[in-house]
């Protein structure tokens, strides 16, 4: 995306006011957590780069006169329009995440938080008096990638998993969460704390698109369907150490070979089911070159189109690794990390909101990727997700984009909805 370079004209004629404050909003994020060598970003939760993302909302809303409030876990909303609402106590949520997955993309998470405070500015420039109070949030661990439970600070928020589970979880560096908020300078969850959800009677999420359905549509705004249902699974593959070059190859009880014949069956079996399966994290003990490994852990993350399809993928990997532990020599435990089942957001919601735009209605799409959304609507809330073109598809990496002008025709899109549905 270019920041700020193209001539005033053109950004006036891109959306005036609000095209130039969405490039000035990106051009200050664009260098936080990125990192040098690869151009990903590594924006962690309550760690440097996230902190310094989360202080920016609460300035940007200061300005633009939000009321922020936030809970001892991070969570933030920044509130407009609650002094003029005739309805103040039905609630309409926005917003997104800040955090990435390692040496992920610029777009997954802060696109929606961005577009968010630019639709509020939007809103503003076109006289609109919210009957409703309209909220822009900011959910904290969304991508899971420090403590491996996805939309941890919304499944905290909204009761969907309790704090007696989480305080238990660690990082990588076996650093706890309630250890983590308090470098952070955060108390994590408490009696003091307010609902950040209290009132709230829609939410309304934008996302970059991860996938390339809009290109092949060729639109640039799309409204989801429903989210996947999608788990992460932990196996742990035990064996015996030994010395890479002593030990005869059938003397070995190597984890490692149980792990390569399941990587390859998890990629055979999601392919024969029109699902996914991915070991994109493995840790191998004691990782010497030149030894023979005691365990290898690995985590699936696998998807299908409904939650039995998910469940028998799964139990088929677990079959598959089993098989050939026996043949191996080692043993196979498999732990559900987190389970999401299927999501289908308010169909009329969705369908009210796509329709009756400029250029035709916008097309509705399931998503195979986890979002907030997704946790929200679980628990009741009318849910509905907008996502923005992403002309390579590519998603969780460096290469994950989106143009200047879909970005823009993001925040019109949101603006339209978020009017529709204040007023």
């Amino acid at each position: 995306m270019a920041t700020g370079r193209g001539t005033s004209s053109a950004r006036r004629e891109a959306g005036g006011p609000v095209a130039d404050d969405f490039e000035a909003m990106w051009s200050t994020l664009a260098p936080v957590g990125r990192s040098a060598a690869s151009g990903g970003y590594f924006r962690q939760p309550w760690a440097s780069a996230e902190g310094e993302l989360r202080s920016w909302f609460v300035e940007a809303c200061a300005q633009r006169g939000l009321r922020v409030v936030g809970d001892g876990l991070g969570n933030l909303v920044g509130w407009w329009g609650e002094e003029h609402a005739t309805r103040p106590d039905e609630r309409l949520l926005t917003g997104s995440h800040l955090d990435s997955v390692l040496d992920g993309g610029a777009y997954d998470g802060p696109l929606g938080v961005v577009s968010a405070l630019a639709a509020i500015d939007r809103l503003r420039e076109r006289g609109v008096v919210p009957a409703r109070p309209v909220g822009v949030s900011v959910f904290v661990e969304e991508e899971g990638s420090r403590f491996g439970l996805a939309c941890l600070g919304s499944r905290l928020l909204t009761g969907a998993t309790s704090w007696e589970r989480a305080r238990e979880l660690r990082d990588r560096d076996g650093v706890a969460l309630p250890d983590a908020l308090e470098a952070a300078g955060l108390p994590g969850p408490g009696p003091a704390d307010p609902d950040l959800l209290a009132g709230v009677t829609t939410f309304v999420e934008l996302h970059v698109e991860q996938g390339r359905a809009l290109v092949d549509l060729g639109r640039a705004v799309g409204v989801a369907s429903g989210i996947w249902p999608h788990g992460r699974y932990r196996f742990e593959l035990t064996g015996t150490a030994d010395h890479a070059g002593t030990t005869r190859m059938q003397d070995r009880a190597d984890p490692m070979l149980t792990y390569a014949a399941t990587a390859l069956a998890a990629d055979e079996q999601a392919r024969l089911r029109g699902s996914r399966a991915t070991f994109g994290r493995v840790e191998v003990v004691p990782n010497g070159t030149n030894a023979v490994p005691s365990r290898v852990t690995a985590w699936l993350d696998a998807r299908a189109e409904s939650e039995d399809a998910v469940t028998d993928l799964v139990a088929a990997l677990e079959q598959a690794a089993t098989r050939r532990a026996g043949t191996d020599g080692t043993t196979v435990r498999v732990v559900a990390e987190s389970v999401s089942g299927l999501v289908l957001f308010d169909p009329d919601l969705a369908r009210r909101v796509a329709a009756d735009h400029s250029g035709g209605d916008w097309p509705v799409l399931p998503t195979q990727a986890g979002h907030d959304a997704g946790v929200l609507s679980a628990t009741g809330i009318p849910t509905v997700m907008l996502f923005v073109r992403n002309p390579t598809g590519v998603s969780h990496s460096p290469a994950e984009h989106a143009e200047l002008p879909d970005c823009l025709a993001g925040v019109d899109a949101l603006a339209d909805t978020l009017e529709r549905l204040c007023t």
